[in-house]
């Protein structure tokens, strides 16, 4: 009896096993998967080349996300060179992009963005610099990349000016992954392609990006 009772828990056990097998191979469910802080709202900026870009442009591609101005004297040129390290690394992934937003609207128009992304080699394709109302930037970067104190949105916008060194990483459906990323450190910036190259193989979801999360602006 004894071994009759063994033998059909080692069938269960077995069994078990390859329906585990059947479910999860193929499929991304069975791999770690970094925490999912924020989503991303719908907004509706301009481009280096004049072209309007909204959330739906980010639709199935995996984004590393920075706020910057062309004038920055400090930390903003070595965030562009850790940023240009992370372009070459996967410029050639049709699900990449960056996007690099202006702090300073003011100056950076479309024509100065224009001029500093050829400047550093940046292809409009997967590297995208962004201006528009300074209101919308900077509530972007608080309320969906939280790349800035939220307390700030109480600010006079008049009054406010961002200068963040944090990275953020969108995923292909809209989430911002695994908290944000210190562009001038080697080592986050390392840890921040690893989660890249993670986000570019996950499989996007059956619903995608009509969850909800992106919309058009009205």
């Amino acid at each position: 009896m004894n071994k009759k009772l063994v033998g059909y828990s080692l069938f269960f056990v077995v069994l078990t096993g390859l329906f585990l097998v059947f479910v999860f191979a193929g499929t991304d469910n069975w791999k770690k998967k970094s925490p999912a802080i924020s989503v991303v709202k719908p907004f509706s900026f301009f481009s280096q080349n004049g072209t309007r870009f909204t959330d739906k442009d980010m639709e199935g591609k995996v984004c590393v996300v920075e706020f910057f101005f062309t004038t920055c004297k400090g930390i903003c040129p070595k965030l562009n060179t850790n940023m240009k390290d992370i372009y070459q690394e996967f410029k050639n992934e049709p699900d990449f992009m960056i996007l690099s937003h202006t702090s300073d609207p003011e100056t950076d128009s479309v024509p100065v963005l224009k001029r500093y992304a050829d400047s550093i080699g940046a292809n409009s394709n997967n590297w995208v610099f962004l201006t528009g109302r300074k209101d919308s930037l900077y509530l972007a970067a608080r309320n969906s990349y939280l790349l800035d104190d939220p307390k700030n949105n109480l600010v006079d916008i008049n009054q406010q000016f961002l200068h963040t060194q944090f990275f953020a990483v969108v995923d292909k459906e809209g989430k911002v992954r695994g908290g944000v990323y210190d562009g001038l450190k080697k080592d986050e910036i390392a840890k921040l392609k690893s989660d890249v190259k993670t986000l570019l193989a996950e499989k996007q979801g059956h619903n995608g990006f009509a969850n909800g999360i992106f919309n058009n602006n009205p």
